[in-house]
């Protein structure tokens, strides 16, 4: 695995596996530079070895007296823990915060659940979608039918989950530099999606900010500010709101002199929506990336994932990189002095364990 350089070297990490936002967090940690055994059931297999990168996979059924005394030594030696399960799980197992931060009082203990360890939906069952929608997410995100589709599960697994949790451990581990002692992270997705909402949620009185699905300006209404099909049945993303980019915009298209005024005025949308659909109707998508090159107009494809790690910009900056026999997201962010690295999952968990309790902490 290579000694590690990230911002996070020397931090050891033990993952109770899970899915969705769990792994991720465990991939941006171990990303930074982190050491993170990750505890899994005998015989798991490998689910996405992308998000489970560099890892060191440590085989235990904590439903046995063996692999929870086991996974309580490892805690006894580790700065993090982050586990995914329902409220009460790890508790009923004897691996809850209050017992093993008692015996590791510098431990963070990270949950990672959707609904958070209180209120009356913490004990059921839940997927991105109910906690986006919940959290009032969803309802911003509507075809032009009306009815709500879901980002894939970017918002809330990963936007109001992963990202949330890895924000709270780091901050987690910054204040146990000042006061010595861990504590518990409770980072629930229908907290972190709230977190994201809170632009709009700080303007409701702004109709250009309507957050209802295709509605505002932000939401696919504006025709400054959506998507157009092109002649090849792909797709062109246009975001030119400010007033000298939206000038840029027409002028390229050659519309300044029919779409020049009022632009701000929702009134207008849909009828500039509708000149703008025909015209990019008329070229591919290729064509119209052409015509706007090097401009200040907002304009950009949308790609297909497969065809992102192609894009000139993507791969001047490296922001996905071919690593062992597959493609990978590259690390982010970036740091200049302690960059994140892509790692291999080389070294067996036990072995890893075996080291972090056997040695200084």
């Amino acid at each position: 695995m290579g000694e590690a350089k990230g911002p996070l070297a020397g931090v050891r990490v033990l993952e109770f596996a899970g899915i969705g936002p769990g792994p991720h967090c465990a991939m941006l940690l171990a990303d930074m530079g982190a050491e993170v055994v990750r505890i899994e059931r005998p015989g798991t297999a490998v689910f996405n070895p992308v998000v489970e990168r560099g890892r060191h996979r440590l085989a235990l059924d904590i439903r046995t007296d063996e692999g929870r005394a086991a996974a309580r030594a490892a805690a006894g030696a580790a700065d993090v823990l982050l586990e995914g399960f329902r409220p009460g799980v790890m508790e009923r197992n004897g691996l809850g915060p209050d017992e093993l931060c008692a015996a590791n009082p510098r431990l963070v203990y990270a949950r990672m659940t959707g609904w958070g360890q209180d209120g009356p939906l913490a004990r059921t069952a839940g997927h991105d979608i109910t906690y986006i929608a919940v959290a009032g997410a969803l309802a911003c995100m509507s075809a032009p039918d009306g009815n709500p589709v879901p980002p894939q599960n970017l918002v809330g697994d990963f936007g109001g989950g992963s990202l949330y949790c890895a924000l709270g451990i780091v901050a987690a581990l910054l204040e146990r530099e000042r006061s010595g002692r861990g504590q518990v992270v409770d980072a629930a997705i229908v907290d972190g999606v709230a977190s994201l909402m809170s632009f709009f949620t700080g303007a409701p009185a702004n109709p250009l900010l309507d957050p209802a699905g295709g509605r505002g300006m932000l939401g696919g209404a504006a025709h400054f500010y959506r998507t157009y099909r092109c002649a090849d049945g792909r797709h062109i993303a246009v975001g030119a709101i400010e007033p000298q980019f939206y000038a840029e915009l027409l002028d390229r298209l050659g519309v300044a002199d029919a779409l020049g005024e009022g632009q701000l005025d929702p009134g207008r949308w849909d009828a500039a929506g509708e000149r703008l659909a025909a015209l990019f109707a008329t070229r591919t998508r290729d064509e119209w990336c052409a015509l706007f090159e090097g401009s200040d107009a907002c304009v950009a494809p949308v790609l297909e994932p497969a065809e992102a790690a192609d894009h000139p910009h993507n791969a001047a900056r490296g922001v996905f990189l071919r690593h062992g026999d597959r493609m990978h997201t590259a690390p982010a962010p970036r740091f200049a002095r302690t960059p994140g690295a892509i790692r291999d999952s080389a070294e067996d968990g036990a072995q890893v364990v075996a080291r972090w309790t056997g040695g200084a902490h």
